[in-house]
């Protein structure tokens, strides 16, 4: 029978914060492992709660093929409101489950993965489409964890910043963020109040809001060759992404639940405003020109938490600081 192991935060913060650019490397491969079609994602799955609209818990089930195949599915929360309460908005699980037998094999606490895989994929976004021009100035928009996390990967991977801007609707929140940013990273940071003004001036943008509807709209100007990191996915305005060029993760699975790719497609009746996927650029299959700004909207792949919940998996396992959970299965046979 098989055994059945649970990696807790604690473990899993560790390897995340020990070799960021081993997940990010993890991610670039996962990436272009799914654009060969050696993976199945399929479509996530919402359950929403007609007395709480804001609140939501997506389901995500995913398969990695290739040498060591596994399957498994992401469960997560997102209660905006619980960050009244002091508690993070995300909590999530993620289980694995054998690809032979489909036995579950581990569960992982999985909003850190969440947010290393999100992290991790906006990094290699900058790396991959941001001009090589330096220094910069950086943009956060939302000052909650997942932004805090791609100033992590951001700074890991040498970013020459410049200048961190950090707006919030909560001024507090951004305050925060700055002083987290300065005293981890070095980086001159400053909390600001007035978006247009940073909009018109940074050189690479970061949204990470849990704003319902878009608000980026035709008043803010934008740069020629300015990164837009879509995070958050409902920010941006149709009216602005078609002047863009779009860089997707997967194109079908991320015009859909009313993110700005899906409301662009619904407005203009076309998917000619997108240029690509990630991996189409890590080819070189897609080239983009510098003649305006660049969107990058990762809908969030399935396949990226299984691949670095594995890993994790793996090291919490050879570093014996996985917990066992014996007669987790019964003593049952098939006759």
């Amino acid at each position: 029978m098989s055994t059945f192991h649970v990696i807790d935060g604690t473990v899993a913060q560790d390897v995340i914060t020990s070799a960021p650019s081993e997940i990010l490397e993890i991610v670039r491969d996962t990436y272009l492992q799914h654009s060969r079609g050696a993976t199945v994602n399929p479509d996530s799955y919402f359950l929403r709660f007609p007395d709480n609209p804001g609140a939501r818990i997506i389901a995500l089930p995913a398969h990695l093929g290739g040498e060591a195949p596994v399957s498994g599915l992401k469960w997560i929360a997102s209660y905006p409101e619980n960050v009244r309460q002091n508690l993070p908005r995300a909590s999530a699980a993620l289980l694995l489950n054998d690809a032979e037998t489909g036995y579950p094999f581990a569960c992982l606490e999985a909003s850190l993965i969440s947010a290393a895989r999100t992290a991790a994929s906006a990094a290699l976004a900058v790396e991959t489409l941001a001009p090589d021009e330096a220094p910069r100035t950086v943009l956060f928009v939302g000052a909650g964890i997942i932004g805090r996390t791609v100033s992590d990967f951001l700074a890991a991977r040498g970013l020459n910043v410049r200048e961190c801007l950090v707006h919030d609707h909560v001024d507090a929140y951004a305050e925060k963020f700055a002083a987290y940013t300065a005293d981890t990273h070095g980086w001159q940071a400053r909390a600001v109040s007035e978006i247009d003004a940073a909009l018109a001036t940074a050189d690479l943008v970061v949204l990470a809001t849990t704003a319902p509807a878009p608000w980026l709209a035709d008043g803010q100007t934008l740069l020629p060759d300015q990164l837009i990191l879509n995070l958050s996915l409902r920010d941006i305005h149709p009216t602005v992404m078609v002047k863009c060029h779009n860089i997707l993760d997967d194109i079908d699975h991320c015009l859909k639940a009313q993110t700005s790719p899906h409301l662009t497609e619904t407005e203009y009746g076309t998917r000619d405003f997108i240029d690509g996927t990630l991996a189409d650029v890590l080819r070189g299959t897609v080239v983009l020109d510098r003649d305006r700004p660049t969107v990058f909207s990762p809908f969030g792949l399935g396949v990226l938490d299984l691949a670095v919940g594995c890993h994790i998996y793996r090291t919490a396992l050879d570093t014996g600081r996985a917990t066992e959970v014996p007669h987790f299965f019964p003593e049952l046979t098939r006759w």
